[in-house]
């Protein structure tokens, strides 16, 4: 068992779903210890699901510079990480789940300038989607290079688009489902590569919690015409009181398929399919975000430096296992 020392030191910025899930995560890794939980909380009013987790006010964790091998990121995309990512690329290693796919190319910019003014490593984007599923697109095309590309997302909750709605002036709660057309879905697994806008793959259901006295009109419209989350999707908004939400939509689950339609060969057909069912969102995203936390740790130790994504990450970085158990047991 490795000591305490040796492991790989990890902080956390915020506690919030990501945040809890990262907590649980780290000590499911055996070579990964967590220092504390930064939050911009009060840390006394913070109770931490583990006993011995350690919270301290985010101010503090410059302090920390030389005591955390990679700080892991749980803000929301919406307006946490745009400003967290570059801030503290400069002065740690960090890993993030940004997931605003439409600017990750200008968010990955300002990571990487910043990481590499620090001499750090800075994996974004990293979750399931995007994440893993990035990952299987990029190798599904690559196997079959003749064919077409589909990904379906739900049903689920979205922790992004969910965040997204609880910006929204008066809005208390929210929870967005996201959900595939069920035919589009069946018809990509026929083999048919159709041409699918973006409105025929999903829709979007949401549940929203508003204050006294708010305009659900405002809201809802401002919901609905949403750039990059919500203005290219059928959405339904339904309004519910506090005790509802907390009733009935208090689980995350979520999940979807990652598809691939194409020919190879004598022109035979074949479908690839990467599906994932999870009962809990946060808790597998979390869980995705420390393994990348390891792959972070071991490329800064190699010299590498600025901001990278999971096309760039080998899954042997990623493993607790070392090279050679890897070639023994999963080759």
């Amino acid at each position: 068992m490795l000591k305490v020392e040796d492991k790989i030191k990890v902080g956390v910025i915020g506690y919030g779903n990501i945040g809890r899930g990262v907590e649980l995560a780290l000590a499911q890794n055996p070579d990964m210890n967590l220092v504390g939980i930064f939050t911009r909380r009060d840390p006394a009013k913070v109770v931490p699901k583990l006993a011995n987790s350690k919270v301290f006010d985010v101010s503090e964790i410059e302090k920390f510079v030389d005591d955390i091998d990679v700080v892991i990121l749980g803000g929301g995309s919406a307006t946490d990480l745009p400003e967290q990512g570059p801030h503290f690329a400069r002065l740690f290693n960090t890993v993030d789940s940004y997931d605003t796919h439409a600017k990750i190319p200008e968010y990955f910019s300002a990571v990487d300038d910043a990481a590499k003014e620090g001499g750090k490593v800075s994996v974004i984007s990293t979750g399931w989607d995007p994440g893993l599923f990035s990952l299987l697109r990029v190798i599904e095309e690559a196997v079959l290079p003749q064919g077409e590309s589909c990904t379906f997302w739900g049903p689920g909750v979205s922790q992004g688009h969910s965040d997204a709605i609880r910006r929204i002036k008066g809005v208390k709660d929210a929870r967005q489902y996201t959900i595939p057309v069920e035919s589009a879905v069946d018809a990509v697994r026929r083999g048919e590569q159709p041409k699918l806008t973006t409105r025929e793959k999903h829709l979007r259901d949401c549940y929203v919690v508003v204050g006294e006295g708010e305009d659900q009109k405002r809201v809802e419209e401002e919901i609905k015409t949403m750039p990059n989350y919500f203005s290219d999707y059928d959405t339904t908004v339904t309004f519910i009181s506090q005790e509802e939400m907390d009733a009935d939509h208090a689980k995350m689950p979520h999940g979807g398929f990652v598809m691939r339609t194409g020919v190879a060969g004598e022109n035979h057909k074949h479908v690839i399919e990467f599906a994932l069912k999870l009962e809990d969102n946060p808790a597998f995203t979390a869980s995705v975000l420390v393994a990348y936390a390891r792959a972070t740790w071991r490329m800064f130790r190699e010299g590498q430096n600025g901001a990278k994504t999971v096309f760039d990450v080998a899954p042997a970085y990623m493993s607790v296992k070392s090279a050679e158990e890897l070639r023994k047991t999963m080759l």
